[in-house]
């Protein structure tokens, strides 16, 4: 359910980025007054309603993106759009000049949204890609040979400044490029080819076959692995490059979910095979098979004592051999999974078991140069003492030692310098609003903490590990971009970010980080945007923007805040908008996300009422006058907070939300919910549907005719039980959008739409 997350968030305005920064205490609050009707005399806001909608955000336009060292360490290359729009290009820049250019130029017209084919479309949607023009791009890792992926052909340019040469054209899906550069393969009408990256190589190679025609896939990750598990790749590269695993998937006994497309001129339909919780998955296999072509090992994939199995991640290892990530459906349980070369039957290296459920990942790094003990170890993260740590394991899965300990989280591993024997990662060390670089002994030993600035720190390290870039944000401080040294984090340069007038023009003011307490003590997070003077003194009417899911963080000291423009825009208008990370977001450890384990929209709804009753004590907030909103998890938390605190939220507008989790996909909400057959009470308080009797506020629905992700039947199903219980409702649809809305023109018309709904109910009150 990363669309419940991140696209979710980002088409209403807000996905946090895992970030974090200490939480200030909150200010000081004025005394309560009594409730006033004071708002400003005309519906208007300082920042105008189309730059709510529109993207790149303020202080985002001219930001350098995917920042990676070249195999040399010597350059830097990015994408950077010139002009501010999401059309970006790639550039080559020099680190000890600053100079920095385009790399390439590629022919034809640029691409848009209605361009693309549906393929590329739906995997954007998975990847939550608003880019266009060159969106990834790859550095084979051991050679100055760079692959560019573009609207289904692929280029290849050698070193900073060759001629760029197409090898593969048309359709081609997920391409990569072998670590020494000579052979790319991808995947094209549901079959796996190679194509030599050499000038004049010749054509692509199809070297799987079976699967054209039958409804089975070979090298294309399945819905939910994209979706949910964040896995979009079905085939990998062997570090020889002579070799490749792939997976077959089978969805054929999947029945069709339907989508009509209701709103073209011409009648039109797509047909998804969706994995409802509780029923079939897709059948899957994993193989072997040499670059030639040929036959295909396909390896075993079971766990013992479970009837079935997800893939989760795969990963060769320097020796040739292969290590699977493989988990329980229920997903209580992971093992990593070695399988020496040649072999179908793998060995158990890690077995991760958890009461509540195990949190997929990207940090498993394998020592290429290891002796002694750490000959053919690894570094792997676990949450087994309750919070995401760094252990290192040996070649045959013995832990050796845990890298980090406390009550705290690590969030990325950046890298293993097996030279000098240290293990780089990103964490919550500092607080959980904040993400910073640290270093540790890889013999263990204590933490150093390499950067300074408080606020949010993404990194990439070069190859050497002499320097890194920071890509470093804050509430107050637009991205930025800086290259430092490896050894003490000193700075070396900057990289140029154009500063964007947008940010001075719209006059954004950060809003205040704040912790409270829950009903029962535990201490959360929130942050408040305050209206202006010219909203008068509080108690202000009050709109709580919200989430409130798994897997997701929304109060970081973090950038993404400030530019959050609906909530800018409607403290223009005099309200008070208010974010809290209730239990079960993320970035707190297991505990705490844990905590609605079975139950949904209920602790979640608790807590965010607690967060509004603190505001009212503080003397902000007027409590007639309470609204809500929020997307895909988010609306479900929307109609759920009208329907289980009427009490406390008036009006509320649920955009794309689950009304049932026997509605939505396997593997989301069954590691959150169980199956509806073994948590039948959980699914039936966790339903919208089962309280729609206490509805006494005023609601809106928002959704999108073709989302394929959360479907509109579930706003369907909720309007239906609201007719039956002859509640009132305001229905708001867009026929052309899925889950995330990319259309300008609707983004402003439904901001429009949402600013006249809650005018209309908490301005004046309800």
């Amino acid at each position: 359910m990363r669309a419940l997350i991140c696209a979710a968030v980002l088409s209403l305005q807000a996905c946090s980025s895992p970030a974090p920064a200490p939480t200030p205490a909150a200010q000081a609050a004025p005394e309560p007054t009594a409730p006033t009707d004071t708002m400003p005399s005309e519906r208007t806001s300082k920042i105008p309603i189309e730059d709510v909608a529109k993207y790149p955000l303020p202080g985002m336009a001219r930001v350098p993106t995917h920042v990676r060292a070249d195999p040399s360490g010597t350059m830097l290359t990015y994408l950077y759009s010139p002009d501010g729009s999401l059309t970006r290009q790639l550039f080559a820049h020099n680190p000890q000049t600053g100079d920095r250019q385009q790399m390439l130029t590629l022919p034809g017209e640029g691409a848009t949204e209605d361009n693309l084919s549906l393929e590329e479309k739906l995997r954007r949607e998975r990847m939550r890609e608003r880019g266009l023009g060159i969106t990834s791009y790859a550095w084979a890792k051991d050679t100055a040979r760079v692959m560019v992926p573009v609207r289904g052909d692929v280029w290849i340019q050698d070193g900073m400044y060759g001629t760029p040469r197409k090898v593969a054209e048309g359709g081609a899906i997920d391409p990569q490029i072998t670590r020494d550069g000579r052979w790319v393969a991808f995947v094209k009408d549901h079959e796996v080819y190679v194509v030599s990256a050499e000038p004049g190589g010749g054509a692509p190679v199809q070297i799987t076959s079976g699967a054209r025609g039958t409804g089975r896939t070979h090298g294309l990750a399945e819905y939910a692995a994209q979706e949910e598990m964040g896995r979009l790749h079905g085939f990998w590269w062997n570090n020889a490059g002579d070799a490749l695993a792939y997976t077959e998937v089978d969805e054929t006994h999947i029945p069709v979910y339907r989508i009509v497309h209701q709103g073209e001129a011409e009648p039109g339909f797509e047909d998804h095979r969706y994995p409802f919780a509780g029923a079939d998955n897709a059948k899957l296999k994993l193989g072997i098979v040499a670059r030639t072509g040929g036959e295909t090992t396909w390896v075993d994939l079971r766990m013992d004592g479970e009837d079935e199995i997800y893939l989760a991640r795969v990963h060769w290892m320097p020796d040739g051999s292969l290590v699977t990530e493989i988990e329980n459906r229920a997903q209580t349980r992971t093992q990593l999974m070695r399988y020496a070369r040649g072999d179908r039957t793998g060995t158990v290296l890690v077995d991760e078991r958890s009461e509540v459920w195990i949190n997929l990942h990207e940090m498993f790094e394998p020592l290429e140069h290891g002796k002694g003990e750490t000959e053919g170890a690894f570094v792997w993260a676990s949450e087994r003492t309750g919070f995401r740590h760094l252990y290192l394991f040996a070649a045959d899965g013995k832990p050796l030692r845990q890298l980090t300990h406390g009550e705290w989280m690590v969030t990325d591993l950046v890298g293993v310098d097996e030279q000098r024997q240290l293990v780089w990662f990103v964490g919550t060390k500092d607080g959980p609003t904040e993400r910073h670089l640290y270093r540790v002994p890889l013999a263990g030993g204590a933490l150093e903490r390499l950067t300074e600035a408080p606020g949010i720190h993404s990194i990439d390290m070069d190859r050497t590990f002499s320097m890194f870039t920071d890509a470093h944000t804050g509430l107050d401080q637009p991205p930025s971009i800086t290259i430092r040294s490896s050894s003490d984090g000193q700075l070396m340069r900057t990289i140029d970010v154009p500063v964007d007038p947008r940010v001075a023009e719209l006059g954004l003011t950060p809003p205040e980080l704040v912790t409270l307490p829950s009903g029962d003590g535990v201490t959360l997070h929130g942050a408040i945007y305050r209206p202006g003077p010219e909203a008068g003194p509080p108690p202000w009417p009050t709109i709580v923007s919200v989430y409130g899911g798994p897997h997701a963080q929304r109060v970081t000291n973090s950038w993404e805040l400030t530019v959050d423009m609906r909530a800018q825009y409607l403290r223009g208008l005099g309200y008070l908008v208010f974010r809290l990370d209730n239990r079960g977001s993320a970035g707190r450890g297991l505990a705490f996300e844990g905590a609605i384990k079975n139950n949904l929209g209920d602790l979640e709804v608790r807590d965010q009422k607690d967060g509004v009753a603190w505001l009212v004590g503080q003397g902000l907030t007027d409590p007639e006058r309470v609204g809500i909103y929020g997307w895909s998890y988010g609306g479900y938390m929307t109609a759920m907070a009208l329907l289980r605190a009427p009490e406390t939220f008036k009006v509320g507008i649920a955009g794309a939300m689950v009304s049932s989790w026997d509605g939505y996909d396997t593997h989301y909400t069954e590691r959150y919910m169980g199956t509806p057959s073994s948590n039948a009470a959980g699914y039936a308080s966790s339903s919208a549907m089962t309280h729609v009797d206490a509805l006494a506020g005023h609601l809106m629905i928002v959704h999108g005719l073709i989302d394929e992700n959360v479907h509109f039947r579930h706003a369907a199903r909720f309007i239906d039980a609201l007719i039956k219980a002859r509640k009132p409702y305001e229905l708001l649809l867009f026929p052309g959008e899925r889950h995330m809305p990319r259309s300008e023109r609707d983004r402003v018309y439904m901001e429009e739409r949402m600013r006249d709904f809650f005018d209309a109910h908490l301005r004046r009150g309800s």
